[in-house]
């Protein structure tokens, strides 16, 4: 059966998607087969021009007719449109695959995983770093002990595309709409990835901060206040009796995309920067330094779905292999996806890391996976 597929979204993420699963019957033949059927917008001549570029054969502006001419639904949208759409979809036993982070608030989330709970559909989070080779291989490594007990963990995502003032003032900047600011737009992936490396986090103390708290309109008219964060910090101590350290800023001057993170081990250690994706270094205690792996081997994790050994991948492959897992869940072949009770547990950090902000203390949490 042919899966209808709607998006709610085409900017950066849906043009991503859409890829992805263009790109799905050439290099995963496997994967259920898709048709790009209607996509969502409120510009109609903008969604219009995109559904055309993203193979779509169908527009439309309201969301609540989109959910019933779909079997799968990927709400791309901002945060404050990623509850409505998606409970209304799952209600109709929809298949969902939602942007990160779940919901622009807590409340929202814990409603999306109890519909998610009384649906018969797939629901999964978009945390597509999960799908990079290297990190995956660090998994490997990790869970075959080869690291021994981990102690230490080190997790930034540093950007720099609101480092200039004058950059203009976005829906991120918009607590009403995003809920979050870098927290939870960069820190969500982050600690996805410690807690789906290292394990359960049990209390976290954070630091938040807006350097920029105000930003200029698109049309050049005035100016917008900016009532996110641009800059998180936090300590997390692991249930494993690790302890780690995140940041993550959108105004890191000559941070394109440092999406990095280290895992420090007492008989070794690796570390992943996604400005090269395609390695992996690997300390261990017989070695006086790092070795650096080219992670593009046949026998690597998806390796033998792309090119030779060294023809390296880029970060759109990792939205291939998280679209090709998760339709393959929905044909009851996989269970690769990150859970909405998963991205809850993420969103409840997040949660905690702002209230050790308001509060001033460390912020004590129960996760659930």
């Amino acid at each position: 059966m042919t899966l209808r597929v709607g998006f709610i979204g085409y900017g950066f993420m849906g043009q991503a998607h859409a890829n992805a699963l263009a790109r799905l019957p050439m290099f995963f033949p496997e994967a259920p087969e898709t048709e790009r059927h209607v996509l969502c917008g409120r510009n109609e001549e903008r969604v219009a021009a995109a559904a055309d570029r993203f193979g779509f054969s169908h527009t439309t502006d309201d969301w609540e007719t989109l959910v019933h001419e779909v079997d799968v639904l990927y709400n791309l949208g901002p945060n404050d449109l990623h509850a409505e759409p998606t409970i209304a979809a799952l209600e109709n036993d929809v298949h969902v695959l939602c942007e990160k982070p779940l919901a622009k608030s807590l409340e929202s989330a814990e409603r999306m995983v109890e519909a998610a709970g009384e649906s018969d559909a797939v629901a999964a989070c978009a945390f597509n770093y999960r799908y990079v080779p290297a990190l995956r291989l660090a998994k490997e490594l990790i869970e075959q002990g080869a690291l021994g007990q981990i102690r230490h963990v080190r997790g930034t995502y540093l950007v720099d595309w609101q480092a200039n003032p004058d950059h203009p003032w976005v829906w991120r900047n918009n607590a009403d709409r995003a809920g979050y600011g870098q927290v939870g737009d960069v820190g969500s992936h982050t600690i996805d990835l410690a807690r789906w490396l290292v394990g359960e986090i049990t209390d976290v103390s954070g630091r938040l901060a807006t350097l920029v708290d105000e930003r200029p309109t698109s049309d050049g008219e005035g100016t917008r206040p900016v009532t996110t964060d641009d800059i998180y910090l936090a300590t997390a101590s692991f249930e494993s009796g690790a302890v780690g350290v995140f940041d993550g800023s959108s105004v890191a001057s000559g941070h394109k995309a440092t999406n990095a993170i280290e895992i420090i081990g007492s008989e070794g250690a690796v570390r992943f920067d996604l400005e090269r994706l395609n390695e992996l270094e690997v300390y261990d205690a017989d070695r006086r330094g790092y070795e650096r792996i080219v992670v593009t081997d046949e026998d690597d994790p998806y390796g033998h779905r792309w090119w030779p050994a060294g023809h390296t991948i880029g970060w759109e492959h990792t939205v291939v292999h998280e679209n090709y897992e998760f339709l393959r869940a929905i044909d009851g072949e996989s269970d690769n996806i990150v859970s909405f009770e998963s991205a809850l547990t993420v969103q409840r950090i997040i949660d905690a890391i702002v209230q050790s902000d308001d509060r001033g203390e460390r912020v004590a949490l129960e996760t659930e996976t």
